[in-house]
């Protein structure tokens, strides 16, 4: 039915367009074919005039030889009226063949215009049954069109009915979240206050424990020194054999009975058997020397380093990845941090790690690990968005440093010890004062911080985006910016704070001039993989090594001198190598992985 309606209407379109073209060209000729016709009719008429006036001579003629005499004059003036008459006949005609000259060529004019016009509409028509196609194409697609309308309306009812529903479900969600976030935050208040009492109570038993031991200490110096034995002239000498014997591991019961004396002459004042104040404000118990746990041992430059060849000690240090590893500056202690939330105290004894205590607290993994210059605190990043310290002697939590909103995945003491700067996932960095227990600085870095490394007024921060940032702590601004192939995962600074390590996860470890802010040497090797974004390496303490682990389990090991890889090491782990710390004293290297093994390594 609408077809029937479509050509219709086009065979009605078509038949006004002929009307109007009759009226518009008909008319416009309809005068000048009158005229032709009538030239036509008066040509006509002058043929039959001309014929009958030949008739009339021809009997004139007749006439005038039949009676020459009589007509005589009436033919002469006859003669003249016809001669007149044909001048003006043949003027006449003259006039009508030029006009019909020019009627002629009127009508070929008008007839080149017609054939011109007729083009015209045929070109026309052609553009019209284009248009027609066109239209009955356009009108397909407007009943497509409509037809996608409806279906969308009808989906659209169906979505806008869908989000009222979704609407009113959120609202009640929301209700049930803000009810949920009130009972947690009441519940975390309850736990931290739980906590605190539980820290409490843990430092209580400390100080008693410790109390309990300096009275049984006091006891015994007192009871010492009441004996009367008599000392020998020769005890210096016995003291210093018995310092050789110590050396050496030997002992004998002459030593052990010269010890005595010695104590007993010399007996400790009383006010080095009480705390003194440490660096963060808080108490640290003390040996009866007068020194923290490690001061004694802690060496000013590494004389000489070993190169690692062997597998000392093998052992699970976790239930679960570890992260981190760091020796103590005095390299009797090996710290290790892992996803169990724990930091793991170990005493490097004849090649062996024992065990030698945990440092609790952290709600979340551990990401990094470091020991102030003395070895009496440590310091950890974790993934509970938190920084945290330990006392080393005696295993408590000092400070809890949070307001990152994201996780802390490195933490540094700048080198007063008395701050310290977090890098962390939220793309800020943060600077601490011990002291006063406050966030001093934040820093807003643009990318995720992955490691951080400090000098005296410079922190060196590797970022996600690439870059090695330097910043002015001071001024809160980039003093320079250094750009690597990958996603940076480590920074170390050598002894001398000349040169820094970056390793990056475009699988290339680097060392960076910082007199230059240049690259000045590129370590790679086949096969050597950066395992993850916080892939730990380091320096050796002398600066001339590098170590890093890889994600096959094997521990590469460069020379700096000579530019070249010295040593590969892959009979210690089975899976990737998380983290790599060489001890201050040469001797150890350690590393830890994405399994829950730790390995000692050395020259032995």
């Amino acid at each position: 039915m609408a077809g029937r309606r479509v050509e219709c209407l086009w065979k009605h379109h078509v038949m006004e367009q002929l009307k109007q073209r009759d009226r518009v060209q008909c008319q416009a000729f309809e005068e000048i074919i009158h005229q032709y016709n009538r030239l036509l009719e008066r040509s006509d008429l002058q043929v039959v005039f001309s014929e009958r006036l030949q008739t009339e001579k021809y009997e004139h003629q007749n006439r005038h030889d039949l009676s020459p005499g009589v007509e005589g004059s009436r033919s002469d003036s006859l003669q003249q009226e016809m001669a007149q008459m044909r001048i003006k006949h043949q003027e006449e005609l003259t006039e009508l063949h030029k006009k019909r000259g020019e009627l002629a060529q009127s009508v070929i004019e008008l007839n080149n215009q017609i054939q011109q016009k007729d083009k015209e509409i045929q070109s026309n028509e052609a553009k019209m049954q284009e248009y027609q196609h066109q239209i009955s194409h356009l009108e397909g697609e407007c009943r497509d069109l409509r037809n996608s309308l409806a279906d969308l309306e009808r989906a659209n009812q169906t979505l806008r009915d869908e989000y009222d529903a979704l609407q009113i479900t959120f609202s009640a969600l929301e209700e049930k979240l803000r009810k949920t976030t009130e009972d947690n935050q009441e519940l975390v208040t309850r736990w931290m206050a739980e906590k605190a009492q539980e820290a409490n109570k843990l430092n209580a038993e400390n100080e008693k424990d410790t109390r309990r031991r300096q009275a049984k200490l006091q006891k015994d110096l007192a009871d010492a020194a009441k004996e009367p034995l008599p000392i020998e002239p020769d005890d210096d000498i016995e003291v210093l054999s018995e310092d050789a014997g110590k050396a050496t591991g030997e002992t004998s019961p002459s030593r052990q009975t010269s010890r005595t004396p010695r104590r007993a002459s010399q007996p400790p004042p009383a006010g080095l058997l009480d705390s003194i104040s440490n660096i963060f404000g808080r108490r640290r118990s003390v040996n009866s020397f007068g020194s923290s746990p490690e001061s004694a041992e802690v060496p000013s430059a590494c004389a000489d380093v070993r190169v690692p060849s062997t597998a000392l000690h093998i052992f699970d240090a976790h239930d679960g990845e570890v992260n981190a590893v760091r020796f103590s500056p005095g390299s009797r202690l090996l710290a290790t941090g892992g996803m169990d939330r724990r930091v793991k105290l170990w005493e490097v004894v004849s090649g062996r790690c024992e065990p030698k205590g945990a440092l609790t607290g952290s709600n979340a993994g551990i990401t990094s690990i470091e020991f102030d210059s003395a070895g009496s605190y440590l310091l950890a990043a974790s993934n509970d968005f938190a920084s945290r310290i330990w006392t080393v002697d005696d295993f408590r939590l000092r400070h809890t440093l949070t307001g990152h909103s994201g996780k802390v995945l490195s933490a540094r003491f700048l080198l007063d010890y008395t701050r310290i700067v977090s890098g962390s996932y939220d793309r800020t960095l943060k600077l601490w004062d011990l002291r006063s227990k406050v966030c001093m600085k934040t820093v807003f870095a643009g990318s995720s911080c992955n490691d951080i490394v400090c000098t005296e007024q410079c922190v060196m921060s590797g970022h996600f985006d690439k870059k090695i940032r330097f910043w002015d702590i001071r001024s809160e601004s980039i003093v320079h910016e250094l750009e690597l192939l990958g996603r940076v995962t480590s920074l170390d600074l050598n002894h001398d704070r000349t040169e820094l390590l970056s390793c990056s996860r475009d699988d290339l470890v680097k060392i960076i001039d910082l007199r230059s802010n240049a690259v000045r040497q590129t370590f790679n090797a086949q096969g050597f993989k950066c395992g993850s974004d916080f892939t730990r390496v380091t320096f050796s303490p002398d600066g001339s090594y590098v170590a890093a682990g890889s994600a096959d389990g094997v521990l590469y090991i460069w020379n700096v001198l000579t530019g070249k890889l010295d040593k590969t090491l892959d009979n210690g782990h089975s899976s990737a190598i998380n983290s790599v710390s060489w001890s201050p004293s040469g001797v150890y290297v350690a590393s830890v992985g994405k399994g829950n093994k730790a390995v000692l390594w050395s020259d032995m």
